[in-house]
């Protein structure tokens, strides 16, 4: 049997970082003087990279002006870990589902993220998942989500295909990004995108619960050897 490989989004889907996230971006907007955008709008963009999410959020700023709240909200995350009230914890039932998919012999997990590989590996280090996975794919990597570049790295890193892939995302930057690169796309309906948003961008299903994972991906395995349409 071939390798299959699962590959998780973070943020918005296997952590719960949106306290951190906006009060991160309120304290980068203030420094600069501009006003801190609402929640909901801030949250629309996760998923994608730090450039890219700032770029959609200030369009018609000047670059220079991008570049420094960039930078800004970079630090202000950093300092804000430090704040008990702002904790990224994980989703209910992440920990269980990571460690029962770990334990199978016939699979590997990988992340993809807009997050810096430093960002990412200290959140894994906080929660003590850094050694279930073996690919980790980040904005340093590769272009910003949806391109299909970071599931491209990580298919190669675990030596895996696209049919015996799936990516688990809470954005429909995660669907276009899965679509792209041809693999299976399964999205979360806790994070940052409404559910509607990810059927339209072609999720082949919707979990409400980590407890669906397993029976959904061995649906789908079973369905794509079967020669039915997936995706």
């Amino acid at each position: 049997m071939s390798t299959r490989l699962v590959v998780f989004d973070c943020d918005g889907t296997l952590i719960d970082s949106q306290h951190m996230i906006v009060a991160a971006m309120a304290h980068a907007f203030e420094a600069h003087g501009l006003a801190p955008m609402p929640r909901d709008e801030v949250l629309s963009i996760v998923g994608l990279s730090l450039d890219e999410a700032l770029a959609a959020l200030l369009p018609e700023t000047d670059p220079v002006l991008r570049r420094a709240i960039t930078e800004g909200y970079k630090e202000a995350f950093h300092h804000l870990r430090a704040r008990p009230d702002l904790a990224e914890p994980l989703f209910p039932g992440a920990r269980d589902a990571i460690e029962r998919l770990a334990a199978r012999d016939d699979l590997s997990l990988g992340i993809a993220t807009g997050k810096s590989q430093k960002g990412l590996r200290l959140a894994l280090e906080q929660h003590d998942l850094a050694r279930f996975f073996v690919t980790l794919q980040t904005a340093d990597d590769a272009p910003s989500k949806p391109h299909p570049m970071m599931l491209e790295r990580a298919m190669a890193e675990a030596g895996t295909r696209p049919l015996d892939t799936v990516l688990v995302g809470d954005t429909s930057y995660d669907i276009h990004m899965a679509r792209a690169a041809g693999t299976h796309a399964f999205g979360v309906d806790w994070g940052y995108h409404p559910s509607e948003i990810l059927a339209q961008a072609g999720a082949a299903t919707i979990l409400s619960d980590f407890a669906e994972l397993h029976p959904a991906l061995d649906r789908i395995w079973t369905t794509s050897l079967s020669g039915e349409a997936v995706i």
